[in-house]
């Protein structure tokens, strides 16, 4: 295997798992997970979704692992180097496209955290329901005011990425993973404190198989995808920063567990305050910008400032957990651009972040500035949420394991998995069953589920 010595890699063992859990932790965690597991039976959710972390996500990450650290480059390259010329390269090229797509819109939700941290911070998301959805609503479609936060967090991404990997991105990692954590544990212990808080508790813990049926697996097989960052090229970018001692399969599973601990967490820290003031546990997409502003100001009425500061330690939770995947999902395109324009990196993200504020500027437009900016009746921000998360995704996703596992070479595979027979590769039977067979049959699932064709 073929490494260039000037190529960046990541510190340590603790950087590789921090920096990596950091791109797949993300709003979807925080935001999705909560209100998908409400709307799911609780724990019977939890359940299908960690056993499809188990069949699916852990898999897809190692896949992507092995092709990121064996290309040694950014993603379009790598999956160019093992499939040795042919056309399945044009996967990797796909990663890139893809990631940098999620980087326009998801900046713009990113912008919103932050301005969430403001709102609460002086009070003007203080009223009823009715003042917190108008507040969200005028807030998204202003002509300005989201621009500015999402060209504020792009600047903060750029600040991070151009300082390279070990003194940009793993140092931010080391710094913002633990603040993540200490700042959701004290969130949940402020949650759990509540009057009331132990119905939340019990209906998190307490499964409820009647709500087991299709929708909900398929749910759970998607979310399992999506919250690991699968098939955004992030995962392969950062593998390609990995050394030849990275044990793969224990970092993917590391990783995972991460994610998922986040997740319920999040769950923790939401349902409690929620059960706390009455507010139904399935309370949908709404539940972070509309129904939890409100659920704070019920939950800590009779202690108006531990709500203010309650408040506002949740949306710098959430833009944390944002900033961690934006950077994963600006150096997909940075890393692209350094190595195959061979410019500096400094100059490729200078390149990535104004492209991603200029996509941001007219996705933020296109929810109510500028009406035009639609198509087939979806704002453009909502088109750039389709064709990645219900196109590009899942097909990226899919045909990365058929390539995996039918394609490549199957003992460069196993040479990367089991780092070249220093490990005992228990599990890699295990791993290539699913990467040929459960994997691709989980993900074309999914694939027709979003489009109702199951």
């Amino acid at each position: 295997m073929s490494k260039t010595t000037e190529r960046a890699s990541f510190g340590s063992k603790l950087g590789v798992v921090l920096a990596t859990a950091g791109s797949a932790v993300g709003l979807g965690n925080i935001w999705r997970f909560p209100y998908m597991t409400g709307e799911n039976g609780g724990a019977a959710f939890i359940i299908v979704y960690i056993v499809c972390v188990l069949m699916l996500g852990i898999p897809c990450m190692v896949s992507e692992f092995i092709i990121g650290r064996h290309g040694a480059a950014n993603t379009a390259r790598a999956y160019d180097r093992m499939a040795g010329g042919s056309p399945w390269k044009c996967v990797g090229y796909l990663g890139v496209l893809t990631g940098f797509l999620i980087s326009g819109y998801y900046a713009v939700v990113s912008g919103w955290c932050l301005q969430y941290v403001f709102g609460s911070a002086v009070g003007t998301l203080n009223g009823d329901a009715a003042h917190v959805t108008n507040y969200f609503k005028e807030f998204s479609s202003h002509p300005v005011k989201p621009i500015i936060t999402t060209v504020a967090f792009l600047a903060i991404t750029h600040f991070i990425i151009v300082r390279g990997v070990r003194n940009g991105i793993e140092r931010m990692s080391k710094l913002m993973m633990p603040l993540l954590f200490i700042l959701l544990l004290v969130l949940v212990v402020a949650s759990c404190l509540l009057p009331g808080a132990g119905k939340g508790i019990s209906f998190l813990f307490n499964p409820d198989f009647g709500k087991m049926n299709r929708g909900m697996f398929l749910g759970a097989l998607g979310q399992s995808f999506y919250s690991l960052s699968i098939a955004m090229g992030c995962i392969c970018t950062y593998a390609s920063y990995f050394s030849r001692h990275t044990n793969l399969f224990k970092s993917a599973l590391q990783i995972s567990l991460v994610d998922c601990l986040v997740a319920i967490l999040a769950g923790l820290m939401i349902f409690p305050a929620a059960f706390s003031v009455g507010v139904a546990p399935d309370s949908g997409a709404s539940l972070v910008f509309i129904t939890l502003p409100n659920v704070f100001q019920q939950a800590f009425a009779s202690m108006p400032v531990l709500g203010v500061v309650v408040s506002v330690l949740f949306y710098v939770l959430l833009s944390v957990a944002a900033l961690t995947s934006l950077i994963s999902l600006h150096e997909v395109s940075t890393a692209f651009l350094q190595e195959e324009m061979k410019v500096s990196r400094s100059r490729a993200a200078v390149m990535v972040t104004v492209a991603c504020m200029v996509m941001g500027v007219f996705c933020s437009l296109s929810l109510g500035a500028w009406d035009g900016l639609s198509l087939f009746g979806k704002s453009l921000f909502d088109i750039f949420d389709y064709v990645t998360g219900q196109i590009f995704l899942p097909v990226g996703g899919l045909l990365t394991c058929i390539f995996l596992g039918w394609v490549a070479p199957k003992q460069v595979v196993r040479d990367e998995f089991t780092n070249w027979g220093t490990l005992k590769g228990t599990f890699f039977q295990i791993y290539l069953f699913c990467v040929r067979f459960i994997c691709p049959l989980s993900i074309l699932l999914i694939f027709l589920h979003q489009l109702d064709l199951i």
